[in-house]
Formats: C-alpha cells, structure tokens, sequence
C-alpha cells in the first residue's frame, strides 16, 4: 500500500522550536489510534520512540499500516514489573502515556478491567518513571469525560470538578486525581514535570475500533449494512485527530523547556463557537459519502452525556496553540483517507500530516512558525 514521503523537512521547516529532535521519548499506546498518528509525527520531528502497549486490537490496523520504523514493545501496563523493565531499558526524557481502556460503552461490559487499566495502569506507569534518572517531563492523556456533567451546555473549564457516570468516564476523573497526587508527593519534589490533557471527541483516519461514530461509519459503506444511530442530537467536541496532537506536543514542547507552571491539567477542544451534534457530523459526511444512511434506535442503550463542550481559552493563551481544521474540514480528512484506503489501496497519512502542518503555517500557529 502506497505512502505519501512528506518534503516539509527537506525545506528546513521548524516545529515546535524543533525541541523533540534527537529526544528519546516513550509513548504508551502506540498501536491504537491516536497513538500510532503521535509516533508518526514524532518520528518526523527526528524524536527516538520507544513504544509500549498492546497489540493492536482491530483489524486493520493504523499501527500496522504505517510499519514505522522504532522500537516497540507489546507489554500491558497493569504489568509494574514489565513496565519497569521497559522504562529503564529506554531511559526516556520524556514520556506520553495514553495506553487505557478508551470506550463509553466497553466500560460497561468490563468495569473492573476499566478501571484496573485507566487508574492502577497510569499508577503503574507514573511509578515506573519514578525510578528514572533521565526523565524530564511526564504528559498523561485523558479525556473530555472527566467533567462531572450536569448537562447544561456550558463548556468545562479545566478547574471544574470531576467526575462520571459512567466507569470510563470515572475511571479517567480518577485517573486524574492519580496524576494530581503523584505531581505533588513525588515528581515536584525531583524537578519532573507531570501535566494530563484533556481532548474532545477525536476523529481521523485510520480509527476501526467498535461504538465509535466514524468506524462505524466506515463499517457500514465497506460492508453495505445498515447504520444504527443511538443519540443523533447529542453534542460533541468533534477536533481531527491531529488537532488534539498539535495540543500535546505544544504541552509536552513546554515540558521539557522545564516550564513549572505548565504541569497542570489542560483542554485541547474546537473552536467554542462550535455546537456539533451526532447528527451534524453524519450531514457532513454524507457530503463526501453520498450513499451514507442511518436510522435512530435508542432501544436498550446505556447512558451517554447528552451535553459535552470543552473551553481551550488556556491552551490558546498559555500554550499558544489553535485547532487548524474546522468542522467541514475535519471531515473531508477523514472521509478522503478513508475512502483512499479502500478504493485506491493508498495510504494518506503522512499527506495528509504533511497538509495539516501546510494549513498550520498558513494559519499563524505558533509551533508552525517558530514563534514558541
């Protein structure tokens, strides 16, 4: 399958003050979905990643698809003494977890392993880095969710309080308070930097995990079956996935520039102005998938939020980062690499990086344009 080899390098162009070059940074879930897109851009920032999850759990793959090139390591998490190992063999300055257990709907099937994985597996990880004598900064992934909703509409702010209906959603306010306790008892006492960022509702190529919107999208145009829509009105902060991205490497740029004030809780969301709905996004996606249908059939569901909005005013402020791509935008990427995987046999994510890095610099982005 045919991969896009990316030139903006080549140019001599500067991102992120082109501090990840040469870093030896350890990623945590690397072979899902937002994972093996980190790694790839990581890779062309000339950072040496050592990855460790689990294999990946669907098939295909986008971790598959991309065969890049850096050591990896299948390893669970909520094994401490595999993890252990593993840091110390890496010696990472700088290490992004987002290994977990990332579905509304799983946690309700598989609460104890839920929970297991979000708080005791980020426990184990922060306790592994404890021991590491190189490590600089620490950037913990966790969600959206972590709000207690009280399904007002107004979005959250990053000192609004956790919580969570649901075991994903409680275990991620958890695991927040995992990362809380362990800034201040242990890392801010050795001069490690622990921050945790809180993205929207992610979308992109190269997603084919289960209960989410866009795989099952997907799902339903490659194999003609009809498409289930649970909440078409629910509201959420839909961003591409490189979007949530450009937000973590802003944080983890500030990390490792040693930066105290910055190792707190952050919200990487969409433009506030936007209100998108469940069905908001299927209307878009018809636009570039005109066979795509759907019906409604709330029968037997469990409770999702109906109301989820996110305030990034910080991250724009403090961090000098932006979303790139808005909404429509969002979902021409996404339905393009989609519809390149399955009829052309090609594989559009390093193009479709190297458009959105493209837009960026066009846009003024502060880590585009060497303005950190």
């Amino acid at each position: 399958m045919g991969e896009w080899q990316g030139t903006l390098e080549v140019v001599g162009m500067i991102l992120f003050a082109d501090i990840f070059r040469g870093r030896k940074i350890v990623v945590t879930g690397h072979t899902g979905f937002k994972g093996s897109w980190l790694t790839l851009w990581l890779r062309q920032l000339g950072a040496n990643v050592t990855g460790i999850s689990l294999p990946p759990d669907t098939q295909p793959s986008h971790w598959n698809l991309l065969n890049t090139a850096h050591v990896s390591h299948n390893a669970d998490i909520n094994n401490l003494p595999q993890i252990k190992k593993l840091m110390q063999a890496a010696q990472p300055e700088l290490v992004i977890h987002l290994a977990a257990q990332p579905l509304v709907r799983s946690s309700y099937a598989q609460p104890l392993l839920t929970w297991q994985t979000n708080v005791m597996g980020t426990a184990n990880v922060l306790e592994a880095c404890r021991e590491l004598t190189s490590l600089r900064g620490i950037l913990v992934i966790t969600t959206d969710k972590v709000y207690e909703n009280h399904e007002d509409g107004v979005a959250f702010v990053e000192a609004d309080s956790l919580g969570g209906y649901d075991p994903y959603s409680a275990s991620k306010a958890a695991c927040e308070l995992v990362v809380q306790s362990y800034r201040r008892s242990f890392f801010s006492l050795k001069g490690v930097l622990l921050a945790s960022a809180r993205a929207g509702n992610v979308i992109g190529g190269g997603d084919w995990a289960s209960d989410r919107l866009i795989p099952d999208i997907i799902r339903s145009m490659h194999e003609q079956s009809p498409l289930i829509i649970r909440n078409p009105f629910a509201v959420r902060p839909w961003q591409h996935v490189l979007d949530s991205l450009s937000g973590y490497l802003c944080l983890a740029h500030r990390l490792l520039m040693g930066d105290k004030d910055k190792a707190v809780a952050w919200n990487f969301g969409p433009d506030s102005t936007q209100r998108k709905t469940v069905e908001d996004l299927l209307v878009q996606m018809k636009i570039h998938w005109p066979s795509l249908a759907w019906c409604e059939n709330s029968s037997s569901q469990v409770h999702e939020a109906e109301q989820l909005r996110l305030d990034s005013a910080a991250a724009r402020l403090h961090l000098g980062w932006q979303p790139i791509w808005g909404f429509e935008k969002t979902a021409r990427y996404t339905a393009e690499w989609y519809q390149h995987f399955y009829f052309n046999q090609e594989l559009m994510s390093q193009r479709q990086l190297d458009d959105y890095i493209s837009d960026a610099v066009a846009s003024g982005a502060a880590w585009a344009n060497n303005k950190l």
